[in-house]
């Protein structure tokens, strides 16, 4: 019997595979897609935006290097310079309904605690870039992967999940749903699904136009709708605000698409041949929990919602993230009780926020004789100082805070990349998926707690020293995800770092 069996082979499912092989568990992978690349996730259909947030995520298990290779991205453009002592401005800031925000716009007062990092920007990147990378790693960990085995049954009772795929069956102490939006798990499992119903119907596609000059780059609103065009060859994507009637009903043929990028243009474009397309909608979806039982849900199969923004993948790397580890825990019995339930309630919150940025996108720009006007009074409250400050925050993925019941505003964020004075920094220790005690004064009460807690030792790391930049702090404990679980000014508080750690590590007594 396995750890864990996760159903789904994408970026998500194989991410949330690496956490938990870090984690000592055995992992099984079982993909319904017969192959582990197609049209899809290449450019330029596969086309995905990394946040920071991702990138430095990637950076912490020492995978930002390859996925910023396979993405053929310039590695200068995502972080600070190598001898950076300070954190370098904001260089890019995510579009709100299609209108650009200029990142000069933004209140580098309003960051608090940014440290120089190899990742401080966002970059594009594809599904089949991300997924070979993930799936090289997930392979060197020993994780088990087998495509062409689509899930069609699950059962579960008080120890374990029989899973039935490719017409065997599978069993686990835990199953993960990371099969996507129309999740096969999360049907089979019964779990609530909620939302908003769509308002348009979405189209991706590959095409080759006969006069392409006719449509402009970039994002581009009309009075009938949005397209969007980009200088990869034939990318073509539109809005079509039709109540997502279409989508699905019909099959996409290029008269259909030509009448439908006509209408919304005002052109008299022309395709001269569709080579792929598919279509979507913005229904913004939310499983009520992300738990029943040994069943867990993550990425598109929590969540769904319209691409505007591009945060659906960076919304599921930080569900792999925040899940990984505390699932780890559980299934070897060094969790503090209800560790996994915080799962739910730290990521579904974010969820919910992402769907409503993505619902407000769409109301901005949904046609209507009232809609140039109320997307001038947005793009106007947007391009203010602290409108462009708000949309960065919101779309980074460096700032989410989850409350982990401490007024201190580092708890529960993101840690800054913290560097010791021998050039460690603190994602170089996170790569082995441990928690991190970081003590800038190696202070002797927490020397003399780390090598007391022996037992705590393959789950905290301990590291010592003077930083180039402490921000101000003497000790910081790091979750595994990097998320700060507990911070000291100049008094160290040794009382409130052993109810922090055994908060989230359990005590060495457990």
């Amino acid at each position: 019997m396995r750890d864990v069996v996760i159903a789904g082979g994408g970026p998500v499912g194989l991410f949330l595979a690496t956490e938990l092989a870090l984690g000592g568990c055995s992992v099984l992978v079982l993909e319904g897609g017969e192959e582990a690349t197609s049209p899809w996730k290449a450019l330029p259909l596969g086309l995905r935006g990394l946040s920071a947030g991702s990138a430095e995520m990637f950076h912490r298990r020492g995978l930002l290097e390859a996925v910023i290779s396979a993405s053929g991205t310039d590695a200068a453009k995502v972080g600070a310079a190598p001898d950076a002592v300070e954190a370098p401005d904001p260089r890019d800031v995510s579009h709100f309904a299609g209108m650009g925000l200029d990142a000069a716009g933004i209140d580098v007062t309003a960051l608090p605690f940014r440290l120089p990092s190899p990742a401080m920007e966002g970059f594009m990147t594809s599904l089949e870039a991300v997924g070979s990378v993930m799936t090289e790693r997930a392979t060197a960990l020993g994780v088990e992967i087998l495509r062409g085995v689509p899930v069609t049954a699950v059962t579960q009772d008080d120890e374990s999940v029989t899973v039935t795929a490719g017409g065997q069956e599978y069993q686990a102490r835990y199953l993960v749903g990371c099969d996507g939006g129309r999740s096969t798990v999360r049907g089979l499992t019964g779990f609530d699904f909620v939302g908003t119903d769509p308002l348009f119907t979405g189209y991706v596609a590959k095409v080759t136009f006969a006069d392409p000059g006719q449509l402009s780059f970039g994002f581009n609103l009309t009075p009938n709708g949005m397209y969007l065009r980009t200088p990869l060859e034939g990318h073509l994507g539109m809005m079509d605000f039709d109540g997502g009637s279409f989508d699905r009903s019909k099959p996409l043929t290029r008269e259909h698409l030509q009448e439908v990028l006509r209408r919304i243009t005002g052109t008299d474009v022309t395709l001269t041949d569709v080579h792929l397309a598919s279509s979507f909608t913005d229904r913004a979806m939310q499983a009520t929990t992300y738990r029943k039982g040994r069943v867990l849900l993550a990425g598109d199969a929590a969540h769904i919602h319209s691409p505007l923004g591009g945060q659906g993948l960076n919304l599921g790397i930080g569900d792999a993230a925040n899940l990984g580890w505390k699932l780890a825990a559980t299934v070897h019995g060094t969790a503090p009780e209800g560790l996994l339930d915080t799962y739910t309630s730290e990521r579904h919150p974010v969820g919910a926020s992402v769907l409503d940025w993505s619902r407000a996108q769409v109301a901005t720009m949904k046609p209507g004789p009232n809609a140039p006007a109320l997307r001038r009074l947005v793009h106007e409250l947007l391009s203010t100082t602290d409108g462009t400050t708000f949309a960065y925050r919101r779309t980074t993925g460096l700032f989410n805070r989850y409350d982990l019941g401490s007024a201190h505003p580092l708890v529960g964020s993101s840690s800054p990349d913290f560097r010791f004075e021998d050039g460690t920094c603190l994602g170089d220790l996170l790569r082995q998926g441990q928690g991190v005690l970081l003590d800038f004064r190696a202070d002797h009460a927490l020397q003399r707690a780390a090598k007391d807690w022996k037992d705590w030792q393959d789950r905290i790391q301990y590291a010592a020293g003077p930083a180039h930049n402490d921000l101000g702090f003497s000790a910081v404990l790091v979750r595994p995800d990097g998320v700060v679980a507990w911070a000291s000014g100049e008094t160290l508080d040794l009382e409130t770092f052993e109810q922090a750690a055994a908060h989230w590590f359990a005590s060495p007594q457990n």
